[in-house]
């Protein structure tokens, strides 16, 4: 396709370096430009309208162009555009939104801090331990483990809490003091014969091991999302949290849930710590908060956490650290509206209510001769692409089979996301029969018409 240098897409080759894009690849095809959104849909401007099978970036839960959000910021615009919650300033919004998630929270939590995105809560937690650790007289008791597949951010420190390569490669990733055991990904990563159950208790024992290893009065934290999203959408075996969780207590380890994808719903329950039995000293919200309408993002912490900190800013003189839109007046009234909508509409139970249809719906490509692994829970879900079943094994380069594959799903209208070697689905919260009927009629045709190519390839 060729791009004319004046036309939009021209424009944007020209001026813009985009996000999780092959920035050559990009001056070569441009991008398609989204320019509006109505409910479950977004149109392009050449007019084609799709099914946003990934609710945005796992984010819109109430769907697209919701009125009351628009209204609640200009409403919020008009009154107080903006105002900073630095050296004991505050003002309604943020007051009402730190409340009204501590009454939210699915363990007990003393205080909520805002911060702008994911990266930057999952950024400031680290700073948060830290800081902790200090007040304690803990001055080793520094690091934090991650797991190998999860997501936490894109910043130089919540990069390094992820365990995905690609965000690590040239960045020179991660920093030191962030340590990665073992993903729980049992249809990958499970031994032959090993039930979920001993595949949980390996994972367990890896992470005790790991602990032991590195000593444990060295180690703050354990970070983990409830269902690893961005990783692939990784569901954990069964009683892996419990598991976890009694490694964790053992050793007076810090507990931080990253609800960033899974919180207000995704999960069919409100937190994905509800879903499966988890117990945080720290939240990470973010996303479905707001619904991505304008940025806005969490941490909760508990009274365990909360009161080292708040003995240390009185040493000090100051807590130092603060973003300038930490708790913005505008995009705190739209989050307080959007969890209205999600209460009023009784978004979760409906989530509840869908998964069903929406994880066996998608179950029937498991008999697709690319499909290897469908896996998911609520209304978020993985269609993971082999080339052989038995082996587990995909095209090479690792990725090119779902990045082809979300592109023919692209062309029959459905966006969903290419993350390795799946595809990823992760629908508003808005979402009815008839959508998912259209994303897994779509995603079946796109892998038919990839099947073909392969052959054709095999054959020619």
């Amino acid at each position: 396709m060729t791009v004319h240098p004046n036309s939009i897409e021209g424009r944007d080759i020209a001026y813009h370096l985009h996000s999780y894009t092959n920035a050559r690849k990009h001056e070569e095809v441009g991008p398609i430009v989204i320019e509006s959104g109505e409910g479950m849909f977004v149109t392009d401007t050449d007019g084609r309208r799709y099914v946003e099978a990934m609710a945005g970036l796992w984010s819109v839960a109430v769907g697209f162009g919701e009125k009351r959000l628009a209204e609640a910021a200009a409403r919020q615009m008009q009154k107080l555009s903006f105002y900073h919650t630095f050296t004991h300033k505050s003002h309604g919004p943020a007051i009402e939104l730190a409340e009204k998630l501590i009454g939210m929270a699915p363990v007990p939590m003393s205080k909520v801090y805002f911060t702008n995105s994911g990266s930057e809560a999952n950024d400031t937690m680290i700073k948060l331990v830290r800081y902790r650790s200090n007040a304690l007289g803990k001055p080793e008791k520094k690091k934090i483990i991650s797991r190998i597949k999860g997501y936490h951010g894109v910043t130089l420190a919540s990069a390094s809490l992820t365990g995905l390569p690609n965000n690590h490669r040239s960045f020179d990733l991660p920093m030191e003091g962030v340590l990665h055991t073992t993903c729980p990904h049992y249809w990958r990563e499970g031994r032959e014969g090993e039930s979920e159950e001993e595949f949980a208790t390996r994972c367990a024992a890896d992470l005790d091991a790991l602990i032991q290893a590195e000593g444990p009065d060295t180690i703050a934290a354990f970070i983990g999302e409830p269902v690893m999203g961005a990783g692939g959408v990784i569901v954990p075996p069964k009683t892996y949290w419990e598991k976890i969780q009694a490694v964790l207590k053992n050793y007076d380890i810090l507990l931080v849930a990253d609800e960033v994808i899974c919180g207000f719903g995704r999960t069919g329950s409100t937190f994905g710590c509800e879903t499966f039995g988890i117990e945080p000293d720290i939240m990470a919200v973010s996303k479905a908060l707001s619904s991505s309408y304008l940025p806005i993002s969490a941490l909760l912490i508990n009274d365990r956490v909360y009161q080292p900190v708040a003995d240390e800013s009185a040493e000090i003189g100051t807590f130092g650290h603060g973003f300038t839109a930490s708790g913005h007046p505008v995009a705190a009234a739209v989050a307080l509206e959007n969890l209205s909508i999600i209460e009023e509409k009784g978004l979760v139970d409906h989530a509840r209510a869908m998964a069903p249809y929406f994880q066996d719906s998608l179950s029937t490509l498991a008999d697709h001769p690319l499909v290897g692994e469908v896996r998911g829970v609520g209304l978020i879900a993985a269609v993971e692409l082999v080339t052989d079943k038995p082996s587990k094994t995909a095209m090479q380069p690792p990725g090119a089979m779902a990045a082809r594959a979300f592109g023919l799903v692209q062309q029959q209208g459905v966006i969903s996301r290419a993350i390795g070697d799946c595809l990823a689905f992760c629908p508003p919260l808005i979402v009815e029969r008839e959508h998912i009927e259209t994303i897994v009629a779509a995603t079946r045709k796109g892998l038919d018409e990839l099947a073909a190519e392969l052959g054709s390839a095999a054959t020619g």
